[in-house]
């Protein structure tokens, strides 16, 4: 990493320096697997004392100011909000005065104030924007330009959560090992071999003038809250750079979502790099009571770590505003709604990753491969990451390798792997989320999209117009038939080489169907709806790689049966707990059953057969059921019992575990899974006792709307919520629009705010909070009201 990025030395007035814990020298990581780390036992993390270092901020990048510079009439100085300069036409054509005079005034007016200097640009930006706080503590941001709107809306990330923000630029930026030691090693090496933060750099020096200035306020921003809120400890970064944010991006999608794809695992990744769920659904208007458009949001992330939620609203005077939600470090909310249209996203699995044989077979040149009938050369760089040890630090270097398909990472039957992985060295994902929170319309929307520079998530849009519209969205690359690109594949030979990458319109689509209505549960685009799906047959068959699953399911028989909703019936429905297999699997015990009549099993047995197949927190046969499909089928969370049991077998086991731990069977579904907050991070453990809430949600693979992923807790009795239901929102797109959201804890993480835990009550009740849009309401409704920089939250 060049290291003009690792020791800013600008300055600012002496009021606020201050004096920081010193990690040294930078790298990030992360837990070894996206998101399967949240469902495992994890430890508290270290808090041990570092060296100190002076932490400046840096004023070197001048926004434009489009409020006037001038006194104003009531003799405001600066940033009188709706006060404009003078136009040249009104110059030009004013009557009482000659054009030379007028300009001579405005001059002598503009001479009277001070020059803006670097060190008091970000107070002038802060200045410029307001943030009211609901009464949720939901930050909506106003300002004059979008950028100004960003600076704010990360300042209040920092506000409720800095810890997370700076976790995840740790972990982008490869260096997690100075805060957590040896065990985040691995994390920082695929960074390192990925080289994150080397395209990021590069990202951000080729970015357009405009993006520079979005990116610039992302960094400006949290750059001014550690220097007004001193109270504030970072861990490591003392100065954020513009580029972080790319690396973010990078980092948070192909990290977290899409190295997985390529099926290498960490040993084999260690072996060469030497040591020196969610929902969503959409109607159109004939589905609806009041005859709008209607979108349901329902991304299921984990519930702490990088990939949890925030709130947020930015508004500007450029014709910005867009409300919905994003992860910690982002610099506007990426799902959501604006004044006439939205969407949502969820993971899908494009094939959008390849794996390539290269054959280092030269003795006497070790960096040569061989490609096409002759020899090209591999790049290799070497990069030392600080490890924090008990002692103090260590420095671990290691030698990385790349070819021109990527980044050499594992090694197999002799041959040296390369990962090839879509659209990952070009970016452009912050310019296509911020085009389309801009569109006013579908074609602008479409657009938007048409860049593909988001590699990876479908998406499904609604709008005010009526249209609604669901698109498997993936930069995937077109490649020869021949070859089975689920496997690694020859690299010595061109006839493996992408072939650019299929355009949005060749990907799966639909568009306002007869059916009225689209939904995507990570499942198959080709069951989207109930007429006008796409056909299979007419796409390649690498491109979608994912089956129907029993959340679609689900989905689809709540859309297709009702024949209009009501937004309260629409936002009930995103909250739905019946449970689909239990249709199928129940009757299969039950049939076991009636064969064997085994007498310990008569009473839970007649629980099964007589129950509902809704899951409710008083439930006594969804506890039953559950840990029964547990042990039968496996979840995202659980594998399935090993060596294979049979149907009676697993329901026993169950009442046996429930027995010894509880003392009874009969035990109602919301002693057992409960919602607990705890650490940002997730390394804190569970505890019962601890303050928590019953929820009815279940896991995703027992088909049910209301996703909740709990874990068990070592020495614990229940289980606590990591994944599924994280933030959730429904739109109704009328003439103005109406929304209503709910977090799965509350905007702050600090345990003393009232907005800790306080969105949970509702949650685990199955509702939701007003999402208020218009300034009316927003100010009806403001617990507080302020400029950056103004106290405390």
């Amino acid at each position: 990493m060049p290291q003009q990025y690792l020791n800013n030395t600008s300055t600012i007035p002496a009021r606020i320096d201050r004096t920081e814990p010193n990690p040294g020298p930078r790298a990030p990581s992360l837990h070894p697997h996206p998101v399967a780390s949240f469902f495992q036992q994890a430890k508290p993390p270290p808090h041990a004392p570092t060296p100190s270092v002076t932490r400046t901020l840096d004023t070197s990048r001048i926004y434009p100011i489009p409020h006037a510079l001038h006194p104003t009439p009531q003799g405001d100085a600066l940033f009188r909000p709706g006060f404009k300069c003078a136009s040249r036409a009104d110059v030009i054509n004013s009557p009482p005065m000659t054009r030379r005079s007028t300009l001579s005034l405005f001059l002598f007016l503009a001479a009277l104030v001070p020059p803006v200097s670097a060190a008091t640009q970000p107070t002038l930006i802060a200045k410029s924007v307001t943030i009211y706080r609901d009464n949720y503590g939901v930050p909506h941001v106003f300002g004059p330009t979008d950028a100004s709107c960003i600076f704010g809306y990360i300042y209040a990330q920092a506000e409720d959560n800095f810890w997370q923000i700076e976790d995840s630029y740790i972990r982008a930026l490869g260096r997690a090992s100075e805060v957590y030691g040896e065990k985040t090693l691995d994390d920082d090496r695929l960074v390192r071999a990925l080289q994150i933060p080397k395209l990021a750099q590069e990202e951000y020096d080729r970015a357009s003038p405009e993006t520079k200035k979005l990116v610039d306020a992302s960094a400006e921003g949290l750059n001014y809250f550690l220097a007004r809120n001193l109270q504030v400890k970072p861990r490591l970064i003392t100065h954020f750079e513009p580029w972080h944010i790319y690396a973010f991006n990078r980092y948070a999608l192909y990290y977290k979502f899409i190295f997985g794809k390529s099926g290498l695992k960490p040993a084999e990744i260690s072996a060469v790099i030497e040591s020196q769920g969610s929902n969503m659904w959409a109607i159109t208007p004939a589905k609806s009571s009041d005859g709008h458009a209607m979108l349901f949001i329902n991304p299921h992330q984990p519930f702490f770590g990088v990939g949890q939620w925030y709130e947020g609203h930015v508004h500007s005077e450029e014709g910005w505003n867009m409300s919905g939600a994003s992860f910690f470090g982002s610099g506007f909310p990426t799902i959501g709604h604006n004044d006439v249209l939205g969407w949502s996203h969820t993971v899908n699995e494009p094939d959008i990753v390849d794996v390539y044989q290269e054959t280092f077979d030269n003795a006497g040149d070790p960096l040569a491969y061989w490609y096409d009938g002759k020899y090209r050369h591999a790049t290799e760089w070497k990069e030392t990451i600080k490890v924090k040890t008990a002692s103090g630090f260590t420095d671990r270097t290691f030698t990385f390798r790349k070819t021109h398909h990527g980044p050499i990472l594992a090694k197999r039957d002799g041959k040296f792997l390369a990962v090839k992985m879509a659209k990952f060295e070009e970016g452009g994902q912050v310019d296509e989320w911020y085009a389309m929170s801009k569109a006013h319309n579908f074609d602008e929307f479409k657009k938007a999209m048409s860049a593909v520079a988001v590699p990876m998530f479908n998406a499904i849009y609604a709008d005010r117009d009526g249209n609604i519209f669901y698109v498997y969205n993936g930069a995937v690359p077109k490649r020869s038939l021949k070859f089975d690109w689920s496997k690694p594949v020859d690299g010595s030979t061109s006839e493996t080489e992408w072939q650019g990458y299929h355009t949005f319109n060749e990907l799966p689509q639909v568009t306002n169907p007869k059916s009225g209505f689209v939904q995507n549960c990570n499942s198959t685009p080709f069951a989207t709806t109930v007429f006008g799906n796409p056909d299979p047959s007419e796409y390649p068959k690498y491109m979608v790689g994912e089956p129907d699953n029993a959340r679609a399911r689900i989905s689809r028989r709540i859309l297709w049966n009702k024949d209009k909703f009501t937004f309260d019936e629409w936002a009930k429905a995103g909250f739905d707990t019946y449970v689909i297999q239990a249709e199928t699997e129940i009757p299969k015990l039950v049939e076991a059953f009636d064969q064997e009549h085994p007498a310990k099993l008569l009473d839970p047995v007649t629980e099964l057969r007589n129950w509902d197949h809704l899951s409710k927190v008083t439930s006594v046969p969804m506890t039953l059921f559950l840990l029964y499909h547990e042990k039968q089928y496996g979840t995202a969370v659980f594998p399935p019992a090993k060596p294979k049991q049979t149907p009676l077998e697993s329901l026993q086991a169950v009442v046996s575990d429930l027995e010894k731990t509880f003392g009874t069977w009969r035990v109602p579904y919301g002693d057992i899974n409960r919602l607990e907050r705890r650490q940002s991070g997730g390394e804190e453990p569970f505890s019962d006792a601890v303050s928590s809430l019953p929820v009815a949600g279940a896991p995703g693979d027992v088909g049910i709307v209301f996703n909740f992923y709990s874990r068990p807790e070592k020495d614990q009795k229940r289980r606590y919520g990591v994944a599924g239901h994280s933030f959730i929102s429904v739109v109704d797109f009328g003439p103005q629009v109406e929304a209503r959201s709910i977090l799965v804890f509350g905007e702050n993480s600090d345990p003393n705010s009232k907005h800790y835990f306080d969105q949970s009550q509702l949650y685990a009740k199955q509702e939701f909070k007003p999402a208020y849009f218009s300034l009316a309401d927003i100010k009806a409704h403001a617990e507080r009201t302020y400029h950056p920089g103004e106290g405390k939250p």
